[in-house]
């Protein structure tokens, strides 16, 4: 490994492309310093360059170099979450270009856990700009095979590894404006956020920055997918008929042409989620029928998650 993490870091330190494990999901990481570099993931990702990236690096220090400003609840949430699956959006620094934030005067900063993603980013030695490693918009990446899947060139490099055990996009707070607001929920929850803080956080309101996987629809297979609530689902799976696929909590049905059983927690459910939603979209079928998840808090992220991908096109 540690021969693939050398090259993997020469990859990027030259420009190119180099995919690696985190936490989270799979990230598409270039050198958040070169504009070539970073034009050429946007468009492998075919990502709009107004829709900034996250910029993900091996400690806090070397993350807090990248902002202009470092107020005192992005040291708490640093000192609580990193390494780990939350991002901060701070002002950014003025080294910081537009390529990487999408012409915005914040930047998106991550220290993921992911042994694999720390040695790559010790090894590299800056910032590594990683959004998820798949087309843009389309279900994430939590496996080498998913990304070449999504690339099956333009891609120079992927690391091998086991996505951690979150599995989902990790928790995004905007402290660009003197006050804590949640643009992305994870598994780090308003109310962890909340204990480490001292202090509330705001749900996003319309000056929001921009910021990754918060548009309408994300994360969305290309078969068609509805969400139904769990009273509802025989009856959908009775009008939809042959063809359909199905996401649930439930034991398997006969009338349905693919079954998938999700686990009933939410962190289990999470971790198999977008390794789920590309079998079902592989699988042929005309419709997806994704069970509703409980309401609640710890269901917050996957909701969201799933609430993207059935948004309309």
């Amino acid at each position: 490994m540690n021969a693939e993490v050398r090259r993997a870091a020469e990859i990027l330190r030259a420009g190119g492309l180099v995919a690696f494990p985190t936490e989270t999901v799979y990230g598409l990481g270039a050198d958040a310093s070169n504009e070539a570099a970073l034009k050429k993931l946007y468009a492998v990702k075919q990502r709009p360059p107004s829709h900034p990236v996250i910029v993900h690096f091996a400690s806090a220090d070397d993350a807090f170099a990248w902002a202009r400003e470092v107020p005192e609840a992005a040291r708490r949430l640093a000192a609580r979450f990193w390494p780990g699956p939350l991002t901060l959006i701070l002002k950014r620094a003025a080294h910081v270009r537009d390529f990487v934030t999408g012409g915005q005067d914040s930047v998106g900063l991550r220290v993921p856990s992911h042994p694999v993603a720390q040695a790559l980013l010790r090894e590299f030695g800056g910032g590594v700009a990683a959004p998820s490693a798949n087309v843009f918009g389309r279900v994430s990446a939590t496996s080498a095979v998913h990304v070449t899947e999504d690339f099956p060139a333009g891609v120079d490099f992927v690391l091998e590894g086991e996505v951690g055990q979150v599995g989902i996009e990790s928790t995004i707070v905007d402290l660009s404006r003197g006050r804590a607001v949640l643009l992305r929920p994870g598994m780090i929850t308003p109310a962890m956020l909340e204990q480490a803080l001292g202090a509330p956080v705001e749900a996003a309101d319309a000056a929001a920055p921009r910021a990754s996987g918060t548009l309408e629809r994300h994360y969305a297979p290309r078969t068609p997918l509805r969400l139904v609530a769990p009273h509802a689902l025989d009856a959908e799976i009775e009008r939809a008929g042959a063809g359909v696929a199905v996401l649930a909590f439930s034991r398997p049905d006969a009338r349905a042409a693919r079954w998938l059983r999700m686990p009933r927690e939410p962190a289990g459910y999470a971790r198999r989620l977008y390794a789920a939603l590309r079998e079902l979209d592989a699988a042929g079928c005309s419709l997806i029928l994704v069970e509703q998840p409980p309401e609640g808090a710890a269901w917050t992220a996957v909701r969201d998650r799933l609430r993207r991908a059935a948004s309309p096109a």
